[in-house]
């Protein structure tokens, strides 16, 4: 089911615009992929397409599309199957975070992470596979999720439900689509230096405050650069693995929770106890 080579194959990239989503799409561009790539953001959009084309890739298509709008990606898919047919690689890379403490969550903010991470992957997945299927060629499907789908952090309530339930479809997924000849990968980076980091919204917590800055700055020393996530998401497609780290730190921690539950567990009860403070501190 490996794929030795993505060249030639055709790829749709879910939030191409920026962040790892754009990483991908001009590492698999350089490995010779026909690019298909969406992303809300039009303006961001463009300028990967540019940068795809500038280098010598090939994108044959590209469309700015919600996700989290099952028609928008109905209306994406026939447009896309209508003038090339099924894709070889589908990637689910689009993505959003909120994190706060249940008590300080809105139903928006619950709504708004399901939306965009579970139905959004949900919403590409039923209309790109069966194509794939019929088509009879295998490939390969990769899902995005985090170290927030592995592990029960603080104030991510909201992220890891959606998260967690990305990994769940993967995970029978990766066992539905074996005798279809599709591979599966589950990818989940710990700390990643994408837009991402600067925009998550901490709800009730003031992140102009100190603390909070020292936090978030503590967070983006350990962070990867996007290009090593796209190197790793090109080396899970050819080598067929399904659960993939992007950092020792998510590997060691998945090994802990598996094989030292107590130690896990006072590791988490530790880290909220640092949340919570910093937000008292910080007035949250």
């Amino acid at each position: 089911m490996a794929l030795a080579s993505l060249s030639g194959r055709r790829c749709l990239i879910t939030g191409a615009a920026s962040g790892i989503g754009r990483a991908t799409a001009l590492a698999a561009a350089e490995e010779g992929a026909v690019l298909f790539l969406t992303d809300i953001d039009p303006e961001g959009l463009a300028a990967t397409v540019a940068e795809v084309r500038g280098r010598g890739g090939e994108v044959a298509f590209a469309g700015a599309a919600d996700v989290a709008d099952h028609e928008a990606v109905v209306a994406l898919a026939a447009e896309i199957h209508s003038g090339h047919g099924a894709m070889d690689v589908v990637m689910n890379v689009a993505g959003v975070s909120t994190w706060g403490p249940i008590e300080r969550l809105r139903h928006s903010d619950w709504q708004r992470m399901v939306d965009v991470n579970l139905m959004g992957p949900i919403h590409v997945l039923e209309c790109f596979l069966p194509p794939m299927i019929e088509a009879g060629r295998g490939g390969h499907v990769v899902n995005v999720s985090s170290a927030a789908g592995l592990f029960g952090l603080p104030w991510h309530a909201a992220y890891s439900a959606s998260k967690f339930g990305l990994r769940g479809v993967s995970e029978v997924l990766r066992f539905d689509l074996r005798r279809h000849g599709i591979g599966v990968s589950l990818v989940c980076p710990g700390a990643v230096r994408t837009p991402l980091v600067g925009t998550v919204e901490i709800v009730g917590v003031d992140r102009d405050d100190p603390e909070v800055r020292k936090l978030i700055h503590r967070f983006e020393r350990h962070a990867v650069a996007p290009e090593h996530v796209a190197a790793k998401i090109l080396e899970a497609i050819r080598r067929d693995r399904y659960l993939v780290f992007t950092s020792r730190d998510i590997r060691f921690g998945h090994w802990v929770q598996r094989l030292c539950p107590p130690l896990y567990a006072r590791a988490m009860r530790a880290l909220n106890d640092r949340l919570v403070k910093i937000a008292g501190d910080a007035g949250g």
